[in-house]
């Protein structure tokens, strides 16, 4: 005979991929009849509009029709009531924080900085979301750079994103990082986004709080340049576990990659380490290095901050037609490797607190 604690064990296997629970521990089933052979039960939805609702239907029809002695499954509909809604995600987090603060569970966050532009910041954030996820790791990249967002670009991605239920889901590329950025926004990608640093501010806060990030194992925030707002927003909002500095051979980039330095030691964000990148060009004919922008300083710079030398990056053609094609998954990245290994070893298990949660204000979507 079939029992009720037999449907409710099996549905404990089916999730909604957009809150990335299962549907029981959400609290969605109600009301489970059993009439013989044949199951009746009642979804109760965050939304009637949710647009995976066909598939949590279908995956929780599936898990019932398993069950032995099962023949035939029918489901029914409803919305949530706002009280079954509070239990998932309380009103006060609601409009402390982002909507998908309490469904998010990331266990690394790691900024890119660099002191200047034009230093491939952005290409080196990239090469490490890809880095981390061939080694099987869950990862998103968070594009804070809002004025001079790339991001989306080298991953091929150019639709908006959907808005589910309790949050913006993140688009995935091919082999599945989750990506957020204001071009993905944008009615044009090439449409020039003009804001003061207080909306700037507010459209990082959004992309961390109200972004359902869900299980990640790294977070990947490309900072813009410089020691902007931007930069001050994500130091002081989010649990970082710390930053990743990017420099080039120019005296001028180690100068001011020293200032970005600076302003991390200053929040008492952890300096995980200095990568060079561009530092030299391979003759395709001879295979002789030629240092394009000088000899390299990197190792100088990370001694000037404290922090320990990763690694140098060539310039090489490839990536840079591989992130004009939105191909940069398709990168071999060779030299990127031990970098991406070393970057991995040194980041602190714990987080620095944001500065917002030691003023009382909300800490951000990380829920342990």
């Amino acid at each position: 005979m079939v029992d009720e604690p037999q449907v409710v064990d099996a549905l404990r296997s089916v999730e909604d991929p957009e809150l990335g629970r299962t549907i029981v521990e959400l609290g969605m089933v109600h009301d489970v009849e059993i009439d013989g052979s044949d199951v009746t039960f009642t979804l109760a939805l965050t939304t009637l509009a949710c647009p995976l609702r066909e598939s949590i239907v279908e995956d929780a029809r599936e898990a019932v029709l398993g069950v032995p002695g099962v023949e035939a499954v029918e489901v029914e509909l409803r919305e949530m009531t706002n009280e079954e809604k509070e239990k998932i995600w309380p009103k006060q987090k609601q409009q402390e924080g982002g909507v998908a603060e309490g469904l998010n569970n990331i266990e690394h966050v790691v900024a890119v900085m660099s002191g200047k532009g034009g230093v491939g910041k952005s290409s080196v954030a990239a090469l490490l979301a890809v880095a981390l996820r061939r080694q099987g790791k869950r990862v998103g990249v968070l594009d804070a750079d809002i004025t001079g967002p790339s991001i989306p670009k080298m991953f091929g991605l150019h639709e908006p994103p959907p808005m589910g239920p309790v949050g913006i889901i993140p688009p995935e590329t091919e082999e599945k990082i989750r990506v957020m950025s204001i071009n993905l926004l944008l009615p044009n990608e090439d449409e020039a986004v003009i804001w003061r640093g207080p909306l700037i501010s507010g459209a990082i806060r959004q992309f961390w709080g109200d972004v359902l990030w869900a299980d990640l194992d790294y977070l990947i925030v490309d900072l813009p340049p410089g020691t902007s707002d931007a930069s001050l927003t994500v130091m002081q909002s989010m649990p970082l576990n710390g930053v990743v500095l990017v420099t080039s051979p120019q005296g001028l980039a180690g100068m001011v990659v020293r200032k970005a330095a600076r302003m991390a030691e200053q929040l008492n964000v952890p300096l995980i380490g200095v990568v060079e990148n561009m530092s030299y060009a391979t003759c395709p004919n001879c295979g002789e290095r030629i240092e394009v922008f000088g000899p390299s300083k990197a190792e100088a710079v990370a001694a000037q901050v404290g922090a320990p030398f990763l690694g140098r990056l060539p310039l090489d053609p490839e990536l840079a037609e591989r992130c004009d094609a939105g191909e940069i998954e398709a990168y071999g990245g060779e030299a990127f490797e031990p970098i991406a290994k070393a970057i991995e070893e040194r980041v602190p298990e714990e987080a620095k607190e944001p500065m917002m949660a030691q003023q009382g204000r909300p800490a951000g979507p990380r829920a342990r």
